[in-house]
């Protein structure tokens, strides 16, 4: 193979990556425009992530001074089922939560008070089903708008010790948490358990991992149990997410050139082992084919699931490679030369299914390709192969 083939292959290789580059850039623009919207139409039909506050019992020490009584202890259920739900190229982790809290709280001054309970809802763009803020024998009814949450005044003696009981059932959206309040606060006797009816978890950032977490056949039960906490972080579970068909399909886009360049490659010194190297237009037309596997699993991906598109999108691109092969050098030729499509196309791709492991699965592909390559070539003249005029070169 002359020089000048080489050159030209490298020029065919810089195009390729250009629209690469620009098929990846425009499913990452498709995503994110997209998801702008789509987010805001799940939470109006599921709901958004709920941040649930401890109730909070204050009285009116002086005309402009609210002081705020600390709870006696806390006793929390909480139910998580998990549901994805696809909106255009993204998976949405929704949920329903089943709440359940039983507060307590004792009038520690030295005189009869009034105090004032108020319970905040979690979210405001969602619906609550079997509602119920008790304090002690008062059955209190939400305000005018759920962002307002729930309050009542109630008269205590001193000494006493009055209940809260707080349930509900509702929707949400990827994460929920409890929060303790919005600064550094003092908790005690508290104990929340979560039970979840889904195998993944993660936990929100700033907050704290459970005390205990316990594995059942549906799920996990995570137990935070406190004497007496001081802290100003939350407690809470991130649902797990699905694959995401538009930030999968730009990732494969944007690594694609590194799969062709170990491709190119493999042909290249096929041709220079076997005596049948191909011309610049070869190269053009298999990187066509390439290029084909990613555009077609970019748009298949909108109208069904990820996996099957990814099947056909490959099938698609080794006919092309294979048949077309096949028919410029024969059959042995396009085989050999379809297993390093598979090699270097599909299971690189597959790869990125699996998030955290796609550089290592390239690295050690390089690393064996390498070697291979190396033990192949080792006798080759390479003086005789980069000739200018290679009498075994396609005219």
């Amino acid at each position: 193979m002359s020089v000048g083939r080489l050159i030209a292959i490298v020029f065919i290789f810089i195009g390729a990556t250009i629209a690469w580059m620009i098929l990846g850039t425009s499913i990452v623009v498709r995503s994110d425009y997209g998801d702008t919207s789509l987010v805001h139409q799940v939470q109006t039909l599921w709901g958004s992530p709920h941040t649930q506050s401890a109730p909070t019992v204050t009285w009116t020490k002086s005309k402009d001074h609210v002081q705020t009584l600390e709870l006696d202890s806390s006793n929390v259920n909480v139910d998580l089922k998990l549901q994805h739900r696809r909106k255009g190229l993204y998976w949405y982790a929704t949920y329903e939560v089943a709440f359940d809290g039983t507060y307590a709280f004792t009038n520690t001054l030295d005189e009869d008070k009034v105090f004032t309970v108020t319970f905040n809802f979690p979210s405001s763009g969602t619906i609550y089903d079997d509602f119920e803020f008790r304090v002690g024998d008062q059955l209190v009814s939400p305000g005018g708008q759920l962002y307002s949450g729930a309050s009542t005044e109630i008269s205590v003696p001193r000494g006493a010790t009055v209940p809260i009981h707080v349930a509900y059932k509702s929707r949400g959206l990827n994460e929920w948490r409890y929060s303790f309040s919005d600064g550094i606060i003092t908790v005690r006797n508290f104990k929340m358990t979560v039970t979840t009816d889904f195998d993944e978890y993660d936990f929100p950032e700033s907050t704290i991992s459970p005390s205990t977490k316990t594995k059942t056949a549906q799920g996990w039960v995570f137990t935070w149990e406190f004497n007496n906490l001081v802290s100003d972080f939350d407690l809470g579970v991130k649902m797990p997410s699905k694959l995401n068909p538009g930030p999968l399909a730009s990732r494969m886009s944007y690594f694609a050139p590194v799969s062709l360049l170990f491709f190119f490659t493999i042909l290249i010194v096929l041709g220079a082992v076997k005596g049948q190297n191909l011309h610049p237009m070869h190269y053009f037309f298999l990187s066509a084919s390439f290029f084909a596997f990613h555009l077609l699993f970019a748009y298949l991906v909108d109208h069904i699931l990820v996996e099957i598109s990814f099947v056909i999108s490959a099938l698609v691109s080794m006919a092309l490679v294979v048949i077309y092969l096949g028919r410029v050098n024969g059959w042995r030729f396009a085989l050999w030369a379809g297993l390093a499509q598979f090699l270097f196309l599909v299971l690189f791709s597959y790869a990125f299914f699996f998030e955290g492991y796609t550089g290592l699965v390239i690295t050690i592909g390089a690393i064996i390709t390498l070697a291979v390559m190396m033990q192949i070539t080792a006798h080759v003249d390479w003086a005789d192969v980069f000739r200018r005029k290679d009498k075994n070169s396609a005219t």
